[in-house]
């Protein structure tokens, strides 16, 4: 059960986002075998001052088109898992709707399957 956050430039059309949205859900669903009902997903639009970031931290060249994407996820995927979903990702994006590699920004927040209640004040996964 993957809840995704994405922080973004504001300005941006509700086609480029839902893109963003299905291109990450599609690449969780690939590498992570997240079930096709599973999904958690918010987009933040932030202005210019409320967005900032490194442009070459790690000898990156990244633009104002930068997508911070936060992924929290169960403590049960692999490293391998894990690789193959942050460039399952940036494929995806670069694709569709075109967002350059240097551009997307990917942290993943690993939890105890406890520490999860989809409703009713119940750990579900407990």
């Amino acid at each position: 059960m993957p809840l995704t956050r994405i922080s973004m430039r504001r300005g941006k059309s509700a086609a480029y986002r839902k893109a963003i949205l299905n291109a990450v859900q599609l690449a969780l669903r690939e590498t992570f075998d997240v079930p096709p009902r599973d999904f958690f997903m918010t987009i933040s639009e932030h202005d210019e001052e409320n967005f900032v970031y490194s442009p070459d931290y790690l000898d990156m060249a990244r633009s104002d088109e930068l997508l911070i994407i936060q992924l929290v996820v169960s403590q049960t995927r692999k490293l391998e898992q894990k690789q193959a979903l942050y460039r399952r990702i940036v494929n995806l994006l670069e694709q569709v709707p075109g967002v350059r590699p240097d551009d997307v920004f990917i942290n993943l927040v690993e939890v105890a399957r406890e520490n999860w209640s989809f409703g009713h004040g119940v750990a579900q996964y407990a």
